[in-house]
């Protein structure tokens, strides 16, 4: 009986002890954000390392340039690199909107298309996909599509 309990969980126990492994096996760069309402970024990657800075901006997109240990190496928009534990970080593609003045966010990705509303520098909604030079961008169930160059967050990281 034991036998065949401890038979039917190894293999369940092998598959969740490897995910760790195989998500630190992703090839970087790539693009990540804050899943958190609050991540520390530290100098180095442990909590022994000084707290470099505190952010309070979920859904921020970064790039993750190396993993280690549970540990994310991340560039955030203004060149700034740390460390961040990899529990407080999301896979999930977000962008910020960057430039100056407001950026168009249209029904239809072209320039002549329905204007739907204006996003000010510094938004932050959900990348969707990205086609001749348009992205899908949602910031808080406002959608529409948005110049792929107006985002920081769109493209190969």
């Amino acid at each position: 009986m034991i036998r065949r309990l401890l038979s039917s969980c190894l293999p369940a126990c092998a598959l969740l002890l490897s995910h760790p492994a195989s998500a630190q096996q992703r090839e970087v760069p790539y693009w990540g954000s804050l899943a958190a309402e609050e991540v520390n970024m530290r100098v180095g990657p442990s909590e022994r390392y000084r707290i470099e800075w505190v952010y309070h901006r979920q859904g921020m997109p970064v790039k993750v340039l190396r993993i280690q240990q549970g540990w994310w190496l991340i560039e955030e928009i203004d060149g700034t690199r740390g460390w961040v534990y990899s529990s407080l970080m999301s896979r999930q593609r977000t962008a910020i909107v960057t430039g100056e003045g407001l950026a168009a966010i249209r029904e239809q990705p072209q320039a002549g298309a329905r204007l739907l509303w204006h996003a000010e520098s510094g938004v932050i909604g959900k990348l969707g996909e990205c086609e001749a030079g348009w992205c899908q961008f949602d910031a808080d169930g406002h959608a529409g599509w948005v110049e792929a160059d107006r985002l920081w967050g769109a493209g190969e990281p």
